[in-house]
């Protein structure tokens, strides 16, 4: 594959989630979509979301993502 050459994508959408940070978030979906996908090329950030606990604090994060691959 050589940049400037026409290429076609497609987009998935995947929701990664972690309890530690929205970095970990995104790898998890990042990582987990790699796992099952080929050629993925790179992703968008489409929502960052969480969940708040009884104390207060955000105690889960969510990011939901698209992930691309190329079409061959």
């Amino acid at each position: 594959m050589t940049y400037g050459s026409e290429r076609i994508y497609k987009k998935i959408e995947v929701v990664g989630v972690s309890g530690k940070g929205i970095e970990e978030a995104i790898q998890a979906a990042v990582g987990r979509a790699h796992k099952t996908l080929e050629g993925l090329s790179w992703f968008e950030v489409q929502e960052i979301r969480g969940h708040i606990g009884a104390d207060g604090r955000v105690n889960e994060y969510q990011v939901v993502i698209k992930v691309s691959l190329e079409l061959k």
